[in-house]
């Protein structure tokens, strides 16, 4: 099932909704960070997306875990797939454009096909997707420049951040597939976020104080969107199109994202991309399509 290479019309219009509301939330975050820090940004994310898995959960009556150690893994995987990289990412979208943020997002899928090569037999690299991988790193320097790497400032500091958020994101997968497997999707999603919650409110409270609820309602709505459209609404989503349409199918989601996100940025933020980013993006979006085979496939079919 998670490998089938055909897709439905449903699961193709689910991945462009998927894609379409991961690619606004560069913007809502973006637009949120005006108002409150990015320590207390990723706070309201995992806290108010918990929350409302959680209610889902008790609704479908699922059984929620009492085991440490897989409460213990959810905590790890919350450090590895939100707390690091949400966190990274927001302080970045500081100091560079959102559309490139997710230009650099893209990378996450590159970054799992080599770490999980490191770990796993059934996912060691082929010719193919060593070729892929490299020409989509080759694509994220090209997008980054060779000026930024040469003359380093906050705005190149920002890019590798960014780049550590989607190694972070990379290294989650591979812990959620040795650790995380026999656990109901939904449940492992809620578990997930609530042991990021158990780390970011010591973090906030200790870096920040008490957060402040007394905020401008379009940082509210922001909240809403990124914390429950973008992650929790999300997170199911995600599973349905998994089913629906396999892995290799829903990584073309990556591919996706960047596009709806450049044009928010544009449209709302006035933001400009310098043509190394579309170029970069374009080596990128060619080495995922090289590592997924569609483009082998069509060829020899």
């Amino acid at each position: 099932m998670t490998t089938q290479t055909t897709i439905s019309n449903r699961a193709w219009a689910e991945l462009l909704l998927l894609g379409f509301i991961w690619g606004g939330s560069f913007l809502s975050i973006r637009i949120a960070l005006d108002e409150i820090t990015p320590i207390v940004s990723v706070l309201h994310r995992v806290g108010w997306a918990a929350l409302v898995l959680w209610i889902i959960v008790a609704l479908r009556r699922e059984h929620v875990p009492h085991s440490l150690r897989l409460w213990g893994a959810f905590i790890v995987m919350g450090t590895l797939n939100n707390v690091i990289p949400f966190t990274l990412m927001a302080w970045g979208q500081l100091h560079i454009e959102s559309g490139l943020t997710s230009i650099f997002n893209a990378a996450t899928a590159i970054w799992s096909v080599l770490i999980a090569a490191l770990f796993f037999a059934d996912e060691q690299l082929s010719h193919r997707k060593l070729l892929g991988a490299m020409l989509g790193l080759a694509g994220v320097v090209i997008a980054i420049g060779i000026e930024s790497l040469l003359n380093f400032d906050i705005r190149s500091l920002a890019q590798l951040a960014i780049m550590a958020g989607t190694v972070s994101y990379a290294a989650a997968s591979v812990w959620a597939k040795k650790t995380l497997t026999d656990v109901s999707p939904i449940v492992a999603a809620a578990g997930m976020l609530t042991g990021s919650a158990i780390i970011m409110v010591p973090v906030t409270f200790s870096l920040h104080g008490k957060p402040s609820f007394n905020l401008n309602p379009v940082t509210w709505v922001a909240i809403f969107y990124y914390a429950i459209i973008a992650t929790a609404f999300a997170y199911l989503l995600y599973y349905r199109v998994l089913a629906m349409a396999g892995s290799g199918n829903l990584m073309l989601v990556t591919l996706l994202i960047p596009p709806v996100a450049i044009v928010l940025g544009v449209w709302v933020l006035d933001e400009t991309l310098l043509p190394q980013a579309y170029a970069g993006f374009a080596l990128l979006a060619l080495g995922l399509l090289i590592i997924d085979g569609r483009l082998f496939r069509r060829r020899s079919g």
